[in-house]
């Protein structure tokens, strides 16, 4: 099926955080090629005409964001790693505190954007068994969905303003320059991999390539506001994952890794709500607009990203 019309050069100048990582790493370079102008916020100091200084910890001066017509707010704090109480409140406020301080800027920015695009995540519906989740499926329990929670009350600011707030609530995002798979490549292709914990767990995941194509629907199409989940319509279990991954790479998956060993390595916490969490979730909104997954299905899109054909 032919994906949507990239109509993106309309977004003559877009203001990107988080242009690095793998998502904005993708995301930018696609914008360019679209037509439109992207500059990107940066921490440490300016050293190319493309790019902006600022401390998401601090008070952002309007003008700074002025005149954008898109911003797109993706730099967090990584999730990965042990969940100490600093590492716990490094991931709170640099996406809560950074986004608050940006939306309360282009509130009162002289010439506001028509969108301001905020990453989110379906940790925001915690913990949910075999529960099919919506965008309107109530928010669950634990630090990540807290975490979510904030996040996106803290764009209010932008809101109230006028300016259109979408949360892109995202999934794995599946990738081989990095993320959860390039993290899995190394065990499975030495043939040491296997489900995680009971393997029961609902994994929603997202190509790449439909993440940036998605988040430049959303960004075309006004009829989207507020929440939006940005994972492909077929989420598997982890068993079904790591079977498939390791036919993909015609690798035995015999060795499962148990839950015990998971909470040793990462801490309970940080294990339960990332590695061993069940969330099914479907992208509601993004099929009721139209937008046409290119990988709907897992296997396929790993053959994509790994160049790997079907025997």
């Amino acid at each position: 099926m032919a994906g949507p019309e990239r109509t993106t050069a309309s977004l003559s100048r877009v203001l990107v955080s988080g242009a690095s990582g793998l998502i904005g790493g993708a995301l930018a370079p696609s914008l360019r090629a679209a037509g439109s102008q992207v500059t990107r916020l940066v921490r440490s100091e300016a050293k190319a005409t493309d790019e902006l200084r600022w401390d998401p910890a601090k008070e952002i001066e309007p003008q700074l964001v002025s005149g954008f017509d898109a911003v797109i707010h993706l730099s967090g704090e990584s999730i990965l790693g042990r969940w100490t109480r600093e590492k716990k409140e490094n991931i709170r406020k640099s996406r809560v505190d950074s986004t608050r301080n940006l939306a309360q800027a282009l509130a009162r920015a002289q010439n506001k954007p028509r969108i301001l695009l905020v990453g989110s995540a379906t940790g925001y519906y915690g913990d949910r068994g075999d529960e099919i989740l919506c965008e309107s499926s109530a928010s669950g329990t634990g630090f990540l969905a807290e975490v979510c929670r904030a996040w996106e009350a803290a764009s209010e600011a932008a809101e109230d303003a006028g300016i259109r707030v979408v949360h892109s609530r995202t999934g794995i995002v599946l990738s081989s320059s990095g993320g959860a798979l390039g993290q899995m490549l190394t065990p499975f292709r030495l043939g040491v991999g296997g489900r995680i914990g009971s393997g029961e767990q609902w994994m929603s995941w997202i190509h790449i390539n439909d993440m940036v194509r998605a988040l430049e629907f959303v960004l075309q199409n006004e009829a989207l506001r507020g929440a939006v989940n940005l994972v492909a319509p077929s989420p598997v279990r982890n068993t079904a994952f790591t079977q498939t991954l390791a036919r993909v790479l015609t690798r035995p998956a015999l060795l499962p890794v148990p839950a015990f060993a998971l909470h040793l390595i990462f801490g309970k916490e940080m294990a339960d709500e990332t590695l061993l969490t069940s969330q099914r979730v479907e992208p509601g909104l993004l099929e009721k607009n139209g937008y046409p997954f290119r990988f709907a299905h897992l296997e396929p899109a790993l053959r994509a990203l790994l160049r790997q054909k079907s025997p």
